[in-house]
């Protein structure tokens, strides 16, 4: 079993799966992934994702609002913490920071921020960061609000070795998207191989960010097959144990009652990517 844990269902374009979502999840079914988090990015569409994946209880959700979004409603806590108790909801984001494209919107971004955190800390679910060209004040908020209480996950890890160690202090898990496949990739690829099992997790991003074979297509969930395999070879394991260990840590940060522990850790050659 894989688990996306981090996609965006009401963003894909369903024409290239028959026009509807059971297309998505029969695609990602055939290849074995059968946990997803869809995760919102605003709250004004955030009742139609609901609605669309209500069907399907392989579908989990997230209520929040990405911090580049700033032309709908400005999230508040109680607003979060009220659409995060609907129990489909594991977690409070994508939130976070981008300064790449919202270098004119740091004040905001870190208020939402700290929004987020106060939410998240409330309902006791963790937290989908977003963090691009932002990785020291994404950790020194995090740390300023105590959101090492509730963990979460830094999405769609662009950073290095370091930065994720100083996450994992914070009880943060690293989720890799396609962006690890890449062949310029050298310091996300090396944290990868580093990262503890435990806190592993990997993602579609889909939409966006498709792996290889299959860079600069449409993304989709299925698709995580590719970055498990990756991840996979990076670190000398055998698929079946990061597909193993990935899903139980989705199952341990996302779902109330745990699941069985984890397997002991694989050994084999460390694979260098091309």
């Amino acid at each position: 079993m894989l688990a996306d844990s981090h996609c965006h269902l009401d963003r894909l374009d369903l024409t290239l799966f028959g026009g509807d979502l059971a297309g998505v999840l029969d695609a990602a079914a055939a290849n074995d992934v059968t946990r997803l988090l869809s995760v919102a990015t605003d709250l004004e569409s955030w009742p139609a994702l609901a609605r669309m994946t209500e069907p399907y209880p392989q579908v989990a959700l997230t209520v929040g609002v990405h911090p580049s979004e700033d032309g709908g409603r400005a999230p508040t806590v109680a607003e979060l913490a009220a659409l995060g108790r609907e129990p489909r909801v594991v977690a409070v984001g994508e939130t976070g920071l981008d300064y790449y494209y919202g270098a004119d919107s740091i004040a905001r971004q870190q208020d939402w921020f700290r929004i987020h955190i106060a939410a998240a800390r409330e309902l006791g679910k963790p937290l989908i960061v977003h963090n691009r060209d932002a990785g020291d004040d994404t950790l020194r908020i995090l740390a300023e609000e105590g959101a090492a209480e509730v963990g979460g996950v830094l999405h769609c890890f662009t950073e290095d070795w370091a930065m994720a160690e100083r996450a994992l202090e914070l009880n943060f898990h690293i989720s890799f998207s396609g962006i690890v496949t890449f062949k310029n990739a050298k310091s996300i690829q090396d944290a990868a191989r580093r990262l503890p099992a435990d806190r592993l997790l990997v993602e579609t991003d889909s939409p966006y960010l498709a792996p290889v074979p299959h860079r600069g297509k449409p993304n989709h969930p299925a698709w995580v097959r590719h970055v498990a395999e990756f991840v996979a070879r990076l670190r000398g394991e055998p698929l079946e144990q990061v597909a193993a260990v990935t899903t139980m840590n989705y199952l341990r940060l996302f779902s109330p009652s745990p699941p069985a522990p984890l397997p002991p850790a694989g050994e084999g050659n460390q694979w260098e990517a091309a």
